[in-house]
């Protein structure tokens, strides 16, 4: 079933919000609605399976992973409708340029990222997929500090916050990451 229009969609927050878990509903309802559906995410993210996009409540689709975004354009099947791009803030620029593309040939391109990084400033290119989108969708989560809603990602190093001149890109999980929100996040310099 091919759209009259291609769109972009952007599900974005910090982690443990949710993101994966609702691009992968999305993904799912497509399915069912019998659209052709592909799924892309970075090489670099292996921490729960290499070809499977997989949240942290335990939920997967099947992937293909990538090195860069312009592999999308030779892996995507001619038929394909709707395409998943998860963790989108690892991808290199040209992820932008491949969802406009995308979307101008009809296809629903939804996007799942964090839209900052441990320091709280904008990560990658989410802030432009976000502003290319038709829809964005920003979730949050449970701040571990206070219990309120968590709109930060907290990178933790032996159990103290990160420090603002650490790298930006380690994938990890829970054993390094928290969701806080601002008031509880911290960043030395």
């Amino acid at each position: 079933m091919r759209h009259t229009h291609g769109s972009i969609e952007v599900v974005c927050g910090s982690m443990f919000s949710g993101k994966t878990d609702e691009l992968i509903r999305r993904l799912v309802r497509a399915t069912i609605a019998k659209q052709k559906v592909q799924v892309f995410k970075p090489a670099i993210d292996i921490r729960y399976a290499v070809e499977k996009v997989a949240s942290h409540a335990g939920s997967t689709y099947d992937a293909i992973p990538v090195e860069k975004a312009a592999e999308i354009r030779s892996r995507l099947d001619a038929d394909t409708t709707v395409v998943g791009i998860d963790e989108a803030q690892f991808f290199d620029p040209a992820v932008v340029t491949v969802a406009q593309e995308l979307a101008s040939r009809g296809v629903r391109v939804i996007v799942a990222g964090l839209d900052t990084d441990f320091r709280g400033e904008p990560f990658g290119s989410m802030p432009i997929l976000m502003a290319e989108a038709e829809n964005v969708a920003k979730l949050h989560a449970i701040c571990m500090v206070c219990g309120n809603d968590a709109s930060r990602t907290q990178r933790l190093v032996n159990g103290k916050p990160a420090r603002y001149d650490d790298p930006v890109v380690i994938v990890g999980a829970s054993e390094m990451y928290e969701a806080r929100c601002r008031q509880h996040h911290e960043v030395p310099k």
